[in-house]
């Protein structure tokens, strides 16, 4: 009886996982950056798969890994949410699989239905005026991933670790002003903070 119950709850994460990253691959506008704001509100604030600490490893490593950031960090949450779960790491894996695979679904199959009609009316007046709409929407999505990733959890407060705090902010602003003004290599700068980041909150 218990193992069947075990096994029922295993499977609606499944189903969970691919109906959820389905739904941010179909709309998720703006990309890997533009998901992660959808990404975080399923998969820590509603499901609650994992803490806020761990989404933000998640995207760390995502970051720094080959591939899409999108498409990476469904391939760890689908992971992490299953493993949490008290699943196998066989059976992690397998959710691994099904978050990627629910995310990239949906692009695939609205790619192959409108590649051909979108080559013929993309200069028509009305296609332009959606793409100028969601423009904006897509830099609201950029700005949430931004905002959400800081929380105490991520650079702790002043009265918690008054160290950890000035580093983490030192940190930020250094790789801000380093990308955007001195255009040094992202990946250069994602090296570089963590370089000092094990120097100095080690």
């Amino acid at each position: 009886m218990y193992l069947c119950s075990l096994e029922k709850m295993h499977i609606m994460i499944y189903i969970d996982l691919f109906l959820t990253f389905f739904q941010i691959g179909l709309f998720g506008f703006g990309g890997g950056y533009g998901m992660l704001s959808l990404i975080q509100h399923e998969v820590v604030y509603r499901h609650h798969w994992m803490n806020t600490a761990e989404f933000t490893d998640i995207v760390a490593i995502s970051q720094m890994t080959p591939g899409p950031i999108g498409i990476n960090s469904a391939t760890y949450c689908g992971y992490t949410a299953a493993h949490n779960a008290g699943m196998s790491d066989g059976m992690a894996m397998l959710g691994s699989v099904v978050a990627t695979f629910a995310l990239v679904l949906p692009s695939m199959i609205l790619m192959i239905l409108i590649s051909k009609m979108f080559l013929k009316y993309m200069q028509t007046h009305s296609v332009q005026s959606v793409f100028k709409a969601l423009r904006p929407a897509v830099v609201g999505l950029l700005a949430a991933a931004t905002l959400m990733l800081m929380t105490p959890e991520n650079f702790s407060t002043p009265k918690e670790n008054l160290w950890q705090f000035c580093i983490s902010i030192f940190l930020f602003l250094a790789a801000f002003f380093g990308t955007k003004f001195m255009k040094i290599n992202p990946i250069r700068m994602i090296l570089y903070c963590a370089f000092a980041g094990l120097v100095l909150l080690w």
